[in-house]
């Protein structure tokens, strides 16, 4: 009953977020905002009722499609992550009901919202309902749509059942982005001799030219399978086809070698890059510096980090997850806060694991004051619903006890 009368709570607010805001909820609430203006808060935006409260304060159909879509997700997401489900139907269902015939770029944008809310069946369900919803049959954007839910959905496994068989009822023909969806599904799913077979058949049958998105995808498949020379050789004939390697096509390169070989080799790799016009990104510096760790070069680690710095891209949450973790492996604490000040400044503060062993750390070496500094600026940083197991880190740690005997 609980579940009900919540369920029927949830509803209630969303049908009154529909209709507007009250007067004095508009003057001071988002009201008439566009469609970017919302995106922008609800990236910051993680309260369920908040997230509504901006969305329906935008016109949908007056917005660009892309944005508008975002800004959709974005609410539904925030939705299904507290389980409220029967909130995400009637929202992205009364986006049906918006108008007797919608464009199918619309259409796709609600079909794809089901597949981010984990809501497969009802993706599949609007997808059927195209042809009423926008009074045109199916064409391959709203198949490439419905494809697409089911990665979002996190059942990448569905897609190349659903991908032959709709693609012969509706008599559509995929392309290189439904092409591309099915690769990286049969990777993901660990296909990759199946995914190698569909690029053959993509190339040799279909008459398509891979993109680079979806070479990229394979050789990375083919790299984490210990395929290495099948990786090196798709690479050569990617390159001999035009298709020109791009950043993340040489990361997936570095990455392997950083993971597998000697910083030597990754230097050189940098090169190379460097060479073909295209300078090291924050994900490159960071298997960089993995390599040089893994390899017990902790200074060239430490050097790579600080020039990066001074200049460069600006380091990542996971380059300081890493530094982070293994500064306090080697028991180097005092690095370890003054890297954790770093990612503060940068707004890249790493996980509650990651940082629970700095403080521990810390409170082992008799350094509480720097400790409790670490959790007051972590709980600024974090969700509330971490800040509960921070104060229980506190209390194991006797942290709010010092707190007590000095007051």
């Amino acid at each position: 009953m609980a579940f009900l009368s919540a369920s029927r709570r949830h509803f209630s607010l969303f049908c009154h977020l529909r209709r507007g805001l009250s007067t004095a909820e508009n003057a001071s609430g988002p009201a008439g905002i566009s469609a970017a203006a919302a995106k922008y808060r609800l990236q910051k935006e993680f309260d369920p009722d908040r997230a509504l409260s901006i969305l329906s304060a935008v016109d949908a159909k007056a917005s660009p499609v892309a944005t508008s879509r975002y800004a959709l997700e974005l609410t539904v997401r925030r939705l299904a992550r507290t389980r409220r489900f029967s909130d995400v139907e009637a929202l992205i269902e009364s986006r049906k009901s918006e108008a007797t015939s919608l464009t199918e770029p619309y259409v796709v944008s609600l079909i794809i919202s089901y597949g981010s809310a984990g809501m497969l069946d009802h993706a599949i369900r609007t997808f059927d309902q195209v042809p009423t919803l926008t009074s045109a049959p199916h064409s391959v954007l709203s198949f490439n749509a419905l494809l697409t839910a089911c990665s979002r959905a996190k059942k990448p496994f569905r897609v190349p059942s659903l991908f032959a068989k709709l693609s012969e009822e509706h008599s559509i023909t995929p392309d290189c982005f439904s092409y591309g969806i099915l690769i990286k599904s049969l990777c993901v799913s660990g296909k990759v001799t199946k995914a190698l077979e569909t690029l053959r058949e993509m190339v040799e049958v279909k008459q398509l030219e891979p993109t680079l998105i979806i070479y990229t995808t394979l050789i990375d498949s083919l790299y984490k399978a210990g395929k290495q020379e099948e990786a090196e050789e798709l690479w050569k004939k990617m390159v001999e086809k035009g298709c020109v390697p791009d950043q993340a096509a040489y990361n997936v390169r570095v990455m392997h070698r950083a993971l597998n070989g000697k910083p030597e080799e990754v230097l050189e790799l940098i090169k190379e890059m460097e060479a073909a016009g295209l300078g090291p990104d924050r994900i490159t510096y960071t298997y960089l510096i993995t390599c040089h760790l893994n390899a017990g070069q902790h200074e060239d680690a430490m050097q790579v980090y600080k020039g990066l710095r001074k200049k460069g891209p600006k380091p990542n949450a996971k380059m300081f997850k890493i530094l982070l973790t293994h500064l306090c492996e080697i028991e180097d604490f005092d690095t370890g806060f003054a890297v954790f000040k770093d990612s503060l400044r940068f707004n890249k503060v790493p996980d509650f694991q990651t940082v629970k062993l700095l403080v521990s750390g810390l409170v082992k070496e008799d350094k509480v004051q720097a400790a409790k500094e670490v959790i007051d600026k972590v709980k600024k940083h974090f969700p509330e619903n971490l800040v509960q197991r921070w104060k229980k880190v506190e209390e194991e740690l006797g942290l709010n006890e010092e707190a007590a005997d000095a007051a």
